[in-house]
């Protein structure tokens, strides 16, 4: 004996297929969108990162070798760093790198840490104070740099400025001196992320519970104990993440070096991005800058990588 289907099974399996074929539209939508920018990502990124790695295991110059000569370019870096005197351009540019990646870090999370705590005292004009430490870090590196330029210069800035003021005596030369001029674009880069270090360290400041402050007030813990045993170590997580903004801009900062001293007298001030450009398109020495280049990366990657690492591992347990 046959059965024959109804209309209404018929209509409620139509519904069910187009309610079925539309939550998988819906699911497959965020797919859809991202796509390109996945792509154009994977290419113009990974993509290129890989060609740079290539690179420098060939023996480019100015147009890409793609005949592979093993790791002579690293071994040039490196010999040029331990078998020549004078120092070569690669060996000032990490040692202005350890310099200046030591100074502009630590002193922007002490700044930023001294502010934010000035700050969280509740003072007078604070809504005012906020943006005027948060505005450099809306600057591009290159007009942070121009500025400083024309103030550390000595025929223009501080030093003429204070010579018309009558202090014939003073001298502040160090953007002139290839022995200082590392530490004026410290100064300058502290100028432009202090600020928003506060902001960081800020808002990490009025995250902690109230009640633990009063609780320890109460126990006769001082303002110094207060700080030190309660409050900083709560802001570990701050404290890192602002350590690898910092480092990751310290490690790319090229802009800055070339506007504020066109890399310094002879290349005193020299970064290794500012090495990684001079050798791949003004010396071409492709290969060697691809290597230098590699070198960053890693560096970069040396930092960001464990801490990654550590926040996945937090969030898995």
């Amino acid at each position: 004996m046959s059965t024959v289907a109804t209309p209404e099974i018929n209509v409620t399996s139509e519904r069910t297929t187009r309610h079925s074929i539309r939550n998988r539209l819906q699911d497959a939508l965020p797919r859809i969108v991202l796509a390109p920018s996945f792509l154009i990502t994977l290419i113009f990124v990974y993509g290129f990162i890989v060609w740079t790695a290539y690179l420098s295991f060939t023996n480019s110059k100015t147009f890409p070798s793609y005949a592979l000569t093993g790791p002579r370019a690293y071994q040039r870096l490196w010999r040029w760093t331990f078998e020549t005197d004078p120092p070569s351009s690669w060996y000032t540019s990490i040692t202005n790198m350890g310099i200046f990646g030591f100074l502009y870090v630590g002193i922007c999370l002490a700044l930023g840490l001294f502010l934010a705590i000035l700050l969280d005292q509740k003072i007078r004009g604070e809504g005012l104070l906020r943006p005027i430490y948060l505005y450099p870090m809306a600057l591009s590196f290159i007009v942070t740099g121009v500025a400083w330029k024309w103030f550390l210069d000595p025929g223009l800035g501080l030093e003429q400025t204070l010579h018309q003021w009558g202090w014939t005596s003073f001298h502040f030369d160090w953007i002139k001196n290839k022995d200082f001029v590392i530490y004026t674009v410290v100064i300058a880069g502290v100028w432009q992320a202090s600020g928003f270090v506060m902001a960081m360290f800020l808002a990490g400041l009025r995250g902690i519970d109230g009640e633990i402050m009063k609780a320890a007030q109460i126990d006769g813990a001082t303002t110094f104990q207060l700080y030190k045993r309660i409050v900083i170590p709560m802001l570990r997580p701050i404290f890192l993440s602002a350590f690898i903004v910092l480092a990751h801009m310290a490690i790319k900062s090229y802009d800055l070096v070339v506007a504020l001293t066109s890399g310094g007298p002879g290349g005193s001030a020299w970064l290794p991005s500012n090495f990684m450009y001079e050798y791949t398109f003004k010396r071409n020495e492709m290969a060697v800058g691809s290597a230098s280049a590699i070198i960053m990366l890693m560096t970069i990657s040396a930092i960001i990588v464990p801490y990654l690492y550590s926040e996945l591992r937090e969030k898995a347990r």
